[in-house]
């Protein structure tokens, strides 16, 4: 994928992401006191201990926390990310503007919690595998990532360890008790997104016919390839192995084409969560 497709479809799943976790913030998480952390947390608890409203308070922190992100992340992730937080904080208010939400969608917790834990998660997943965040505690935990060896779903647990722990204080404790269990499953979650939208294919083809193969993979999915000799240890035949990765997409294609190939090849097909150089998640 060449950079300008692969900013496009980042900028898509920037949208969609904030779209999923603003309808899971602003009609699941705040209508049920869930404090899971994050600023959306901090609104909700601020919200209501003060006249503020949620959607309100996480404009105001957002801005605090995002001239923070550019300062220590960059100006590309800090661009992104204040687009973020924008389009976050502007989507809660129109939506607390035309869909005013005095109390919880159901009567079921659970199965609103479920609910605000899977789109926040998936939503924050978009968000990070496009190089940015929503901004608000997010920006702490790419820091976080960046500066220490935990990953980004640790990473969040930590930052919002503190802000799930004060819905105790503010909403009692079934409430706090939902939050925390809904930080746990959230972070997990996050990091369960991440690595599946990262996965990568690694192909171990063994083959009397590399040359065709090799240029396919070369010309039609654009990815190098490292051959290495060997023997079959029965047959004593020659034979020669690829080594080749490929997007998770490419390897139905791939894997069909060396069949086709070479109907006797023998192929070992491996899961990666994340692959490191050119053409792949080191180079972006």
């Amino acid at each position: 994928m060449n950079q300008k497709n692969r900013t496009v479809l980042d900028w898509l799943l920037i949208l969609f992401g904030t779209a999923l976790l603003t309808v899971g913030v602003y009609f699941f998480k705040i209508p049920n006191g869930f404090a899971t952390g994050g600023v959306s947390g901090v609104g909700t608890l601020l919200g209501r201990v003060t006249p503020v409203s949620p959607a309100t308070w996480i404009s105001l922190l957002n801005v605090v926390l995002l001239i923070t992100g550019f300062i220590v992340l960059g100006r590309e992730t800090g661009l992104r990310t204040t687009v973020c937080s924008l389009l976050f904080s502007g989507l809660t208010q129109i939506l607390e503007w035309l869909c005013p939400m005095d109390a919880p969608l159901t009567d079921q917790p659970f199965l609103e919690l479920g609910y605000a834990m899977i789109l926040t998660a998936i939503g924050s997943a978009l968000l990070f595998h496009a190089h940015a965040s929503s901004g608000g505690t997010d920006i702490v935990a790419l820091i976080l990532k960046k500066h220490t060896h935990l990953n980004v779903g640790m990473a969040l647990l930590c930052v919002d360890f503190l802000i799930a722990a004060s819905s105790f204080f503010v909403f009692g404790i079934r409430t706090g008790l939902f939050s925390l269990a809904g930080l746990f499953v959230k972070a997990f979650l996050v990091d369960s997104v991440i690595e599946s939208l990262d996965a990568c294919k690694y192909f171990v083809i063994i083959t009397t016919k590399p040359d065709a193969i090799s240029d396919y993979i070369l010309t039609s999915l654009h990815h190098g390839v490292t051959v290495e000799y060997g023997q079959g240890a029965y047959t004593h035949e020659d034979k020669t192995i690829l080594h080749t990765v490929c997007r998770r997409h490419e390897a139905p294609g791939l894997q069909q084409k060396a069949k086709e190939i070479d109907p006797a090849a023998f192929i070992i097909i491996t899961t990666s969560s994340e692959i490191i150089g050119r053409g792949f998640r080191g180079s972006l």
